[in-house]
């Protein structure tokens, strides 16, 4: 091995805390559908689709995907032809939720979509120029008529009744209206509306000087105000080709795993809370706020805001033993309290065989993290395309087969054991050095950032506009995926399970909405 001056080691080792640049190839709109079906057959996945306008009268489609056996991602990019684009969520049922909201937002039409109705617009919303569209500016959404359009479900049976539950439900969980068509106890049919709160996040990037985006991004979803602001600027830090410094990289590492581990301890309180053990609630929610304080006495935020911008972070951290110590606490309570609800029977009798999804549905529907890896998909974006310090750390990926609400309970208590270890390991050895460096991204640039989120994959697309600020952002949130997952596993399951169930997966609507 040739020795390599000190300069150089440092920017090799800092390289390699950037995601790699996308592959890009053209495709054109008559050649979508074969390249769809080949990926399939590849092993490769689909991620997701978006739309921009490059130009204002001309608009481009952009669909990520990953090969198979392959570091890196792919963005394959079609301009619409005269006869339209043909839908691919026959071939890759996950990419409908895409088309059908570039369709409410672009007011672009996929040929032959298999669910061709609404879906962040509600069905009598009245606009005269989608939102997205280079017309919409002062162009106002009206309602018109019944709010509610309910679906046909229920045919001729006079037996069916019709539950709808929400949008304002009980304690303080977010809007949205469910639509249980049901008999006695069994639900036969279950219909999620959401987008009431949609804020139209990826709109208002724009315009945004780059460094600024790191705001709104870590508002997009409270919850994971890190791995947003993450996925962001590492987009922002392709598009200008820079390379964060060392430290700051392990440093991010150490920020990401303190928001999955205290999102991971509310998620077991809050399940302990539907199978009705108040007292496992409360413990549960007590070592989250533990967890919540050691974030506010390392940065100032017990939501781990206002510490990271493109290039690094805004200031160093000096975590020292103290935290090593508090960690170390929180790890052998944490896994007492798991052990605990691992061995109370009437816990696990309520979480054994409920919402049950089977690994073909999660990965055709496009289910992720850890309701994904709780039905035998192995996938982490941490190993698989690795970033930050991610590389250098050691991981181990918990991966159930069951696919009910127990695995899915399995996969989050074994996470946080790694996520602790992991934690221990940059405290260890986190290197010295500065935490940031320059990063302007050049007038029409663009980049693609990407995290393992508490919830799954998370996605930031961004496009710079000719006068160097931001021209587009594209949000690829895992509650968007998950919810589009769950109903799937509340069909044909009964009424005393639901709120177990949506418990167990995990679910935030504000990270579905945007």
């Amino acid at each position: 091995m040739n020795q390599a001056s000190g300069g150089d080691h440092v920017v090799a080792m800092a390289i390699a805390a950037r995601p790699s640049t996308p592959i890009e190839t053209r495709v054109a709109a008559k050649d979508l559908a074969t390249a769809a079906r080949r990926l399939l057959d590849e092993g490769g996945r689909m991620q997701m689709v978006y739309a921009w306008w490059p130009e204002p009268k001309k608009l481009e489609l952009r669909y990520l995907v990953g090969r198979a056996g392959t570091k890196n991602f792919e963005f394959w990019t079609c301009r619409p032809a005269r006869d339209g684009v043909p839908s691919l969520a026959d071939i890759w049922p996950l990419i409908g939720w895409y088309e059908r909201e570039i369709t409410d937002l672009f007011g672009f039409v996929f040929s032959g979509h298999p669910e061709p109705r609404r879906l962040v617009l509600h069905e009598n919303a009245k606009v005269a120029h989608p939102p997205f569209t280079p017309k919409a500016k002062d162009s106002p959404i009206t309602v018109e008529g019944e709010r509610r359009i309910v679906p046909a479900l229920a045919g001729d049976r006079e037996d069916v009744q019709l539950l709808p539950f929400g949008p304002v439900r009980s304690d303080v969980v977010e809007s949205a209206e469910f639509l249980f068509f049901y008999v006695g106890e069994q639900i036969l049919h279950y219909h999620p509306q959401l987008f009431f709160k949609h804020r139209g996040m990826e709109k208002r990037f724009e315009g945004l000087a780059p460094e600024a985006g790191v705001v709104m991004a870590e508002r997009i979803s409270g919850v994971g105000s890190l791995a947003h602001a993450l996925a962001y600027c590492q987009a922002v830090e392709a598009a200008a080709s820079c390379v964060v410094p060392k430290r700051a990289a392990w440093l991010r590492v150490l920020l990401a795993e303190l928001e999955r581990l205290y999102n991971h301890l509310h998620y077991l309180g809050h399940l302990a809370d539907t199978t009705t053990l108040k007292v496992g609630q409360a413990e549960g929610k007590l070592l989250e706020e533990r967890v919540k304080q050691l974030n506010a006495q390392l940065t100032g935020s017990r939501f781990l805001r206002g510490i990271l911008k493109p290039g690094g972070l805004r200031r160093d951290l000096f975590p020292k033993d103290w935290l090593r110590e508090k960690l170390e606490d929180v790890r052998r309570e944490a896994a007492r309290y798991a052990q605990l609800l691992d061995d109370t029977d009437s816990f696990l009798d309520r979480l054994i065989s409920t919402g049950h999804l089977d690994r073909k549905v999660a990965f055709d529907q496009g289910a992720t993290g850890p309701v994904d890896r709780a039905s035998g998909v192995d996938r982490d974006l941490r190993r698989d395309h690795s970033y930050a310090a991610y590389a250098e750390l050691p991981l181990t990926v918990a991966v159930e087969t069951a696919g009910d609400a127990y695995a899915r309970f399995k996969v989050r208590v074994a996470e946080i054991d790694t996520s602790l270890v992991m934690m221990q390991r940059v405290l260890l050895l986190l290197p010295e050095g500065p935490v940031a460096t320059e990063c302007r991204p050049l007038p029409g640039s663009h980049g693609l950032g990407w995290s393992e989120s508490p919830r799954g994959t998370l996605f930031h697309a961004i496009h710079i506009g000719p006068d160097g600020r931001v021209a587009r952002v594209k949000i690829k949130s895992p509650s968007f995926s998950n919810w589009r997952v769950f109903p799937f596993t509340v069909h044909d399951s009964n009424m005393m399970d639901y709120a177990i169930n949506e418990a167990s997966f995990g679910l935030t609507i504000a990270g579905c909405d945007r």
